[in-house]
C-alpha cells in the first residue's frame, strides 16, 4: 500500500515536472536534472520547463549563523545586506573615487574603537580626540554617498522584468532568489558573477543601524523573538546554534568592513555555492553562458569545519522571559542532524502531533481539553546540518495556565512512547508529506529552491525524492523508540513568556534598544 502511494507521488512529480505537450514521455525527476559542475566548484542544476518563458533561479551558499563565533555574531545576515549595496561596476558613480574614502571610513572607524576601548574604564564621556574622529566620520561619509547610485542592482533587475528578488540568512545557508524572463539571462549571470567575484561594502556604516533595528524591532521588541533567542541560547551552550542568526548587539555594534570582507572571502567562494535554475532555457547554452561568468572566478579553499560539538544535555533547562504579552511555552529536544535515521522519524513525528486540525496535540489541547489557544511542532531547529531541536510550541486558553499546558502536551508525547501510532494515522501523515512535496515542487521557483537546498544541506539533491521513501518506511516501532529515545525530561529544554508583574520594576525590565 506504501509503495502503491509512494508510485504515485513520483508520477505526480513526473507530470508536474513535464511540459503539457511531452506528459507522455515525461522523464522522472532523476533524469530530469541536469548537473553540471565549473573547474572552481560551483555547481549548477538545471530542470528545463517550457510552460512560460520565464526562469526562477537559486542561489544558495553553505553559510550562515553556525559559521559564526563569539565577537562576530550576525555577520552573515549583514553581510546579506551588504550584498545589494552593488559591485565595483554597480552601485556607484565613480569607484575609483570612492575606494579611497571607503577606505578611510574604515580607519577612522578602527581608531575610534581603539581609543573607545582604552579609555572605556577610565572615563564615561568621549575625549576631544573621539570627537573630531567623529567629525571626520561624518564628512568623509558625506563624501562617499555623493557617489553611491542606491539600489541600483535591485532597479536594474525590477526594469528587466524581474520578480521575487530576495535573499534570506538563516543557521545553515544563505539564498538569493529572482525569476525574469528567460532572455534575461545573461543578465542575471553578468550581476551575480559580479557580486560574487567584486562586491564593495559601501554604506556599511548605515546598514550596520539598520541592522541594530532590525534587531530591535524583531527581537528585543518581540515578544516571541526575545522568547526563541533566549530559548536557543539556553538549549545550546556550545554550538553556534545557540547564537542568534541575527547577531548579539553588542557583536553587530563592532562588526568592520575588514571583518565582513574576510567573512565573505572565506565562505562566499564558488566551491561552497549551488546555484538551481529552473524554467524555459536550453541547457548546452546556459552552461556556456555561466562557464563564461562564473568560471572567471578563481577556485577557494574550502571553510574551516564547524568543530564544536554541543554536549550532551543532563537535565532539564528552564528559562523565562518577562514581556508585557499573552504567555507562551516552547518545549526543545536535542535530536540528530539531517541524514541520520532517527531524523526522518522525528519528521513524522512532527506530523503526528500538529499536522492539521486531526493531529494529536490539536484534537487533544485546542478541541477536547480547551487548554490551548495554538499548538505547533517542528522538527529541526535552528537548523538541520548540526544536532537541533525537536520544538513544541504552544499558547494557553485563558484562564489555564503554562503549568497545566506544560503538563498535557507531556502527557500527549508519553503516549508515543506506550501506545503504538495506528496504520491509518501513520498513512494520513505519509500522505500529507507526500503531498507537501509535490506542491513544493509545483512551481519553478519552488522546485530550484529544493534543489538547491537539498544540495547544500544534504550534499545531494536526491535527497528530496530519497527521504520520501526513508519516511516512507518509518513504523510504529520506529517512533516509540525515537520518543523514548529523545523526548524525555533530562533532554528538553523549556522557555516559558510570562507577562511582567505590574509596577516600576516591569518598566525596567522591558527589553530596551540598543543603538550605535
Amino acid at each position: 500500500m506504501t509503495r502503491q502511494r509512494y508510485g504515485l507521488v513520483l508520477l505526480s512529480v513526473v507530470l508536474l515536472l513535464a511540459s503539457p505537450g511531452d506528459r507522455a514521455g515525461a522523464k522522472g525527476l532523476a533524469e530530469r536534472v541536469i548537473e553540471h559542475k565549473l573547474a572552481n566548484g560551483l555547481t549548477v542544476l538545471m530542470v528545463e520547463r517550457h510552460q512560460t518563458p520565464v526562469v526562477s533561479i537559486n542561489l544558495t551558499f553553505k553559510v550562515g549563523g553556525m559559521n559564526e563565533y563569539t565577537g562576530i555574531t550576525g555577520v552573515a545576515h549583514l553581510y546579506e545586506h551588504m550584498a545589494f549595496k552593488g559591485t565595483r561596476a554597480l552601485g556607484t558613480k565613480d569607484y575609483e573615487r570612492e575606494r579611497p574614502l571607503l577606505e578611510e571610513l574604515a580607519r577612522i572607524n578602527e581608531t575610534i574603537e581603539e581609543l573607545r576601548g582604552s579609555s572605556r574604564n577610565a572615563s564615561t564621556t568621549e575625549s576631544s580626540e573621539i570627537k573630531e574622529l567623529r567629525r571626520a566620520f561624518e564628512e568623509t561619509q558625506k563624501k562617499a554617498a555623493v557617489l553611491v547610485v542606491g539600489n541600483e542592482m535591485s532597479l536594474l533587475y525590477q526594469r528587466q522584468g524581474a520578480v521575487g528578488l530576495n535573499a534570506s540568512t538563516s543557521k545553515d545557508v544563505t539564498r538569493y532568489t529572482v525569476s525574469l524572463p528567460a532572455n534575461r539571462l545573461p543578465l542575471w549571470a553578468a550581476i551575480e558573477s559580479d557580486r560574487m567575484a567584486n562586491p564593495v561594502l559601501r554604506e556599511f556604516f548605515k546598514e550596520r543601524a539598520v541592522v541594530l533595528k532590525e534587531r530591535r524591532l524583531r527581537t528585543e521588541d518581540s515578544p516571541n523573538g526575545l522568547l526563541y533567542e533566549t530559548f536557543a541560547a539556553a538549549a545550546f551552550q556550545a554550538h553556534p546554534y545557540g547564537f542568534p542568526t541575527i547577531g548579539w548587539a553588542s557583536d553587530i555594534q563592532r562588526l568592520t568592513p575588514s571583518i565582513t570582507r574576510e567573512f565573505f572571502q572565506t565562505h562566499y567562494g564558488p566551491s561552497n555555492a549551488v546555484v538551481a535554475i529552473v524554467g524555459d532555457f536550453n541547457p548546452p547554452e546556459v552552461v556556456k553562458l555561466i562557464e563564461g561568468s562564473f568560471g572567471a572566478i578563481p577556485a577557494t579553499a574550502p571553510p574551516p569545519p564547524v568543530v564544536t560539538v554541543e554536549p550532551a544535555q543532563r537535565g532539564e533547562r528552564r528559562v523565562q522571559v518577562e514581556f508585557d504579552a499573552e504567555p507562551v511555552v516552547l518545549i526543545g529536544y536535542h535530536k540528530p542532524p539531517i541524514g541520520h535515521p532517527d531524523d526522518f522519524v522525528c519528521d513524522v513525528l512532527d506530523s503526528v502531533l500538529s499536522e492539521g486540525i486531526t493531529s494529536r496535540l490539536y484534537r487533544r489541547l485546542v478541541l477536547e481539553k480547551r487548554l490551548a489557544a495554538s499548538v505547533y511542532t517542528t522538527s529541526g531547529y535552528p537548523g538541520v546540518l548540526a544536532p537541533n531541536l525537536f520544538v513544541v510550541g504552544t499558547t494557553p486558553l485563558a484562564p489555564h495556565t503554562t503549568r497545566e499546558l506544560e503538563q498535557a502536551v507531556y502527557e500527549e508525547l508519553d503516549r508515543l512512547k506506550t501506545e503504538p501510532v495506528g496504520v491509518e494515522e501513520l498513512e494520513k501523515v505519509l500522505n500529507n508529506l507526500d503531498a507537501s512535496l509535490v506542491r513544493s515542487l509545483r512551481s519553478n521557483s519552488g522546485l530550484a529552491s529544493q534543489l538547491a537546498y537539498f544540495q547544500t544541506v544534504a550534499g545531494d539533491w536526491r535527497y528530496l525524492l530519497e527521504a520520501r521513501d526513508r519516511i516512507a518506511a518509518v513504523t510504529p516501532a520506529d517512533i516509540q523508540r525515537v520518543a523514548s529515545k529523545y523526548l524525555i525530561k533530562s533532554n528538553r529544554t523549556v522557555a516559558t513568556l510570562v507577562r511582567n508583574a505590574p509596577g516600576p520594576r516591569a518598566s525596567a525590565d522591558k527589553p530596551r534598544s540598543v543603538m550605535p
